[in-house]
């Protein structure tokens, strides 16, 4: 079965200052870039608590691909990762920080043509999934309510322990459906 292309989305990096997005996320990205399957209608936006600003989190990804990518990044894959990308710099645990987020989404969706779908993607320490989703909904930008779908992916471990599994699965489905979580 030939792969899909991907449906238009904005997805958001947590921890996107970090190991996991330099080593594996974005060279994952730039792959599916090579092989033509993700649509114009993306767009990446980074959260952490790093300085940067979306210029120099550009620059920072562009020296890290040359680093990591497993596929050769040509000039204009780069300038088409380059155009999606964006950056909020904010503290996991700061409301207000949540309504930058929003902000900078909504006008990444709007100069992308993007129309509403929303992934996020928690590359940060266990310690922080449950705050991150808590205040995901507490923005407003984890509900469906507008007919556009929203995920959230949790990268491992997810607990420390079953009894610990267990308290973080019920923490984030006081903001989740089950069909909006990706473990």
């Amino acid at each position: 079965m030939p792969a899909r292309k991907a449906e238009a989305c904005v997805m958001v990096i947590f921890g996107a200052g970090g190991d996991l997005t330099k080593r594996k996320l974005i060279p994952a990205l730039c792959n599916l870039v090579a092989s033509k399957l993700l649509p114009e209608q993306f767009a990446i936006v980074g959260f952490s608590g790093n300085d940067f600003t979306t210029e120099s989190f550009r620059e920072q990804i562009g020296k890290d691909l040359k680093e990591f990518a497993s596929c050769d990044v040509t000039p204009e894959m780069w300038t088409w990762i380059a155009q999606r990308l964006f950056y909020v710099k904010g503290d996991f645990e700061d409301p207000k920080a949540y309504q930058a987020l929003k902000q900078q989404i909504a006008e990444v969706e709007k100069q992308h043509s993007v129309p509403g779908n929303h992934l996020y993607y928690l590359a940060v320490a266990p310690r922080f999934f449950g705050e991150a989703v808590k205040q995901l909904g507490a923005a407003g930008m984890a509900s469906e309510d507008d007919g556009h779908w929203r995920r959230v992916v949790i990268e491992k471990p997810f607990g420390r322990d079953l009894d610990s599994a267990k308290a973080l699965n019920a923490a984030i489905k006081l903001t989740l459906e089950e069909r909006q979580i990706f473990r």
